[in-house]
């Protein structure tokens, strides 16, 4: 048991036990502190193991005190038990209803919300209710009319006795504790001038002008002092003229006095004193909120200030260039970087479009529209892979390519959706690969007539030395210089298809479809491997090179036709659909092997062979860049429906009437064997 804070507040106990018992009205005291210091004790001390020591102490100072103050043994004994149970009462309630309040490490913590007040009030009700009902049962002398208004001035008194008494003792205790801080000269003369007109202003009340029934003007005092005094100040100010109040109408003074009835006087004049304790409370409460939260979003302020400025630095300082568009596709913040790469105003402010009309086109130079740039695909639901983009306005008219990479964003939950675009130059980098391409090209080139010559000369030098054993070195010469072509070719094909001059029109994709198709059959009967299965679908016409198209189709199917599982026979799905922009997307499915994540992405690059060792690394870097000439994509995802791959790319879709006519001739003549 901690000794000193037991004396302290027994102490104190029995001094406000004493002094209450001087405000006797109707056989009642009008104030009676010695219920909230006998509160905040037991609270106090609720964590201890030798609290229940502390209730009994409380029980004998109680008997003792009334005792000394001539009151009888009989009602002195009652009104002990009736404290005992109060407090603990109160202990409980204020337990469950406001854990850490008042109790626990350096006192716990002080009431700081109209929440804690509301509980607060309501824990201190319930006490007074269990001491109220303690002290009628053991109170004879009055009738069940004069009961009931004792109940209630009892109730009254005892609840308002925590909210003025306790809480001021409390509060007592947190500011001795802690540091204090000296009031502003203004804020203190305001205090003292807030004191004094009080002062007058009960004076006047309650001994000048007694019968007039004006005790309501008082308030406003309290609502002064409540909002402009810090809240000590403000609890000790309704404290001091609330008692003040109470003992002018014991006393018989004030406009209180006048009311007849014994009972009822006291009753108005608790109440009185509740409600300055209540709104005081209330109000100092809801201003140390108020400030608590202005400091608060002060300080955020600051913080968002400061990381905004560093935000902008970071983003100004960018070599990359940052936009964030709206919904509508409007500039919503850039960067400077983004002014010089896309030639348009160097500041970080939008509010403009970002659109074609900035000369934007495919690298090859053909027109992007605006559906067709990268952010309007995200804006409308499209995932969009990085893109390039040939940039040339006045401001650039050499033009530049910029690859961009776009982002959604929703700044808010459910709100529309925004987007980053972050967008650096390539130019260097592609000149750099297209010369490096182009040359590659011309190397292949020039290597197909000497090669040509060794491929002629070991065959005759096959027939040469036919029969014996030296044949079978010439074959891996044959072997070596066959790769070499199957390898130049590739690059030549590459070359093409990023060179080569585009001649679009409409294609039949299910005419070209059954040649490439019975092809691949003649040739697994030549080798006399297992025949693949083909399942055509209804094939809509495209708008594309047909050389390329051809190309395009013929590396993906023999793609598809690549490594399976053992005993498993190829299987090559091929079918179509409508897709956003004019464009048409095929969908070619195997039942091979598959890729893994890493090949799926890497797959389309130069040199990367995939799953199937045969190839030279240059065919589906050759599908790439035909279908990006045509302004589509192409991306490679695991078979929904089994094992294998599905190969997805857009071509735009065909316009030509004579094409159309023939889109139903393949459907009924789908092969099957």
């Amino acid at each position: 048991m901690s000794v000193p804070s037991t004396v302290g507040f027994a102490a104190l106990y029995l001094l406000t036990l004493l002094a209450g018992r001087q405000t006797m009205l109707a056989g009642e005291p009008v104030v009676w502190p010695a219920a909230g210091v006998a509160a905040v004790w037991l609270l106090t001390r609720w964590d201890s193991r030798w609290r229940w020591l502390d209730v009994a102490l409380l029980g004998a100072l109680t008997l003792g005190g009334l005792l000394t103050a001539g009151a009888g043994v009989q009602a002195s004994a009652v009104h002990a038990v009736a404290a005992m149970l109060a407090a603990t009462a109160f202990a409980v309630a204020v337990a469950r209803l406001l854990p850490g309040v008042w109790t626990g490490p350096e006192g716990g913590r002080p009431i700081g919300s109209l929440a804690d007040l509301w509980r607060l009030l309501l824990a201190a009700a319930l006490a007074a209710t269990v001491a109220s009902c303690a002290d009628l049962f053991g109170d004879m002398r009055l009738g069940e009319q004069d009961m009931a208004l004792l109940f209630a001035a009892r109730v009254v008194r005892d609840a308002g006795s925590v909210l003025i008494f306790g809480v001021a003792v409390r509060h007592a205790g947190y500011l001795l504790r802690r540091e204090r801080q000296a009031l502003p000269r203004n804020r203190a003369l305001e205090c003292l001038a807030a004191f004094g007109v009080s002062a007058g202003a009960y004076y006047c009340t309650f001994t000048v002008n007694h019968s007039l029934p004006i005790g309501f003007a008082l308030l406003p005092l309290t609502v002064w002092a409540a909002i402009r005094m810090p809240t000590i100040l403000a609890i000790g100010h309704y404290l001091l003229f609330g008692c003040a109040a109470a003992i002018f109408t014991q006393q018989g003074l004030g406009p209180y006095a006048e009311i007849a009835a014994p009972d009822t006087r006291l009753l108005v004049i608790e109440m009185y004193t509740v409600i300055l304790a209540v709104v005081g409370l209330a109000l100092a409460l809801s201003r140390d909120e108020r400030d608590e939260l202005i400091a608060r979003l002060r300080v955020s302020e600051q913080e968002a200030t400061e990381k905004a400025g560093m935000m902008t630095t970071i983003v100004n300082s960018m070599t990359e260039g940052l936009a964030i568009l709206d919904q509508n596709g409007r500039l919503v913040l850039r960067n400077p970087a983004a002014g010089r790469l896309i030639g348009n105003v160097n500041t970080v402010g939008g509010g403009v479009a970002l659109g074609s009309d900035h000369g934007f086109f495919h690298p090859d130079g053909a027109p992007l529209a605006d559906a067709d740039l990268p952010y309007a695909r995200a804006l409308a639901g499209q995932d969009v892979p990085p893109m390039d983009v040939l940039v040339r306005n006045a401001a650039v008219p050499e033009g530049r390519i910029v690859r961009f990479n776009v982002a959604r964003i929703a700044i808010r939950p459910n709100g529309p959706q925004h987007v980053v675009v972050v967008f650096h130059d390539v130019t260097a980098d592609r000149r750099h690969r297209d010369e490096l391409m182009s040359f590659a090209g011309r190397v292949a080139h020039d290597l197909l007539n000497p090669l040509t010559t060794i491929e002629g000369w070991a065959e005759v030098l096959e027939q040469e030395l036919a029969g014996y054993q030296p044949a079978e070195r010439v074959g891996r010469i044959q072997r070596a210089a066959a790769r070499m072509r199957t390898f130049l070719n590739g690059l030549l094909a590459y070359t093409a298809a990023r060179d080569g001059k585009l001649m679009p029109t409409t294609v039949n994709l299910s005419l070209m479809l059954g040649d490439i198709v019975n092809s691949r059959w003649d040739l697994a009967e030549s080798t006399g491997s297992a025949p693949p299965y083909f399942e055509i679908g209804q094939m809509e016409a495209v708008e594309a090179d047909p050389v390329l198209t051809r190309q395009l189709l013929e590396n993906l199917i023999d793609n598809a036709l690549g490594p399976v599982a053992p005993g498993v026979a190829p299987y090559v799905g091929v079918s179509c659909q409508p897709a956003p922009n004019g464009m048409l997307r095929i969908d070619i499915l195997d039942n091979g092997i598959g890729l893994s994540a890493s090949q799926r992405r890497d797959v389309f690059t130069s040199f990367h062979s995939g799953r199937d060792e045969r190839g030279n690394g240059m065919e589906l870097a050759v599908c790439k860049r035909i279908v990006e000439r045509h302004g589509g994509t192409i991306e490679a995802m695991v078979n929904p429906y089994g094992s294998g791959t599905r190969m997805s790319f857009t071509l735009p879709a065909g316009r030509s009437a004579y094409a159309r006519t023939l889109e139903t001739q393949w459907a009924s003549r789908t092969p099957a064997r």
